[in-house]
């Protein structure tokens, strides 16, 4: 028996085990609304750390002719959203014989991610696509389901990097005199190009190509570029 003030001979010091459910495969995504298109990229990278498992998996999901939902983050999570939303989706045109505008598109999105809000999707999204008018439109979220209407967002591993880029080209912030104008499709094509040329030169999660998609009432259109792979 061991005595008053002697250390015990079995004694370990306690240990913490750590675990998280989530994990983070990097990605980036852009979109912008035009007059009458709406355009939004993406890389084509899926990594793990600094191990990258694919060269070729975009984060933008097509969802109707009119809507596309840009979606990074944990990948795992990625997948449920999708799914569910896709499911949400076809049972409504089943229901009203006509797919879902995009603003309730949105407004559903919303409601999935605050139904999950104490155990939230690690996941970034963007959903672009055209309005009852025609106008393109770009909405925003958070993780838990806020949500806004805007012009241009980067969300994902560079957003830090792509969002001031886009505030100074398309918003025109920091250029005196400077008025905001709907930017042409070429011209808008163009600056996703530059921006994410120079993201890739400083986020390792962001490489290899970008996917850009341009809605309009003609349909949707897929274009990829470039970007360096190591």
């Amino acid at each position: 028996m061991a005595q008053l003030g002697q250390p015990l001979s079995d004694y370990q010091r306690p240990h913490q085990v750590h675990f998280s459910p989530y994990d983070f495969n990097g990605g980036t995504v852009l979109a912008i609304a035009g007059e009458n298109y709406a355009l939004i990229a993406t890389d084509t990278r899926l990594s793990q750390g600094f191990s990258i498992h694919s060269r070729e998996s975009p984060k933008t999901y097509s969802l109707s002719e009119n809507t596309v939902l840009g979606c990074c983050g944990f990948h795992g999570d990625v997948l449920t959203l999708t799914k569910t939303l896709g499911a949400r989706l076809q049972i409504f045109e089943k229901e009203h014989n006509k797919p879902m505008p995009t603003p309730s598109v949105a407004a559903m999105l919303s409601t999935i991610l605050y139904y999950r809000r104490f155990f939230p999707y690690y996941t970034h999204n963007l959903v672009a696509g055209l309005d009852e008018e025609g106008k393109g439109c770009v909405y925003s979220f958070d993780p838990v389901g806020s949500y806004e209407r805007e012009v241009y967002r980067a969300k994902g591993s560079a957003s830090a990097m792509l969002q001031p880029l886009l505030d100074n080209q398309i918003g025109g912030k920091n250029q005196q005199g400077y008025v905001v104008q709907p930017m042409p499709l070429d011209r808008c094509i163009a600056v996703v190009k530059d921006v994410f040329t120079s993201a890739a030169e400083r986020d390792i999660y962001t490489g290899d190509n970008i996917l850009i998609s341009v809605i309009t009432k003609d349909g949707l259109k897929s274009e990829k570029f470039p970007l360096r792979k190591d």
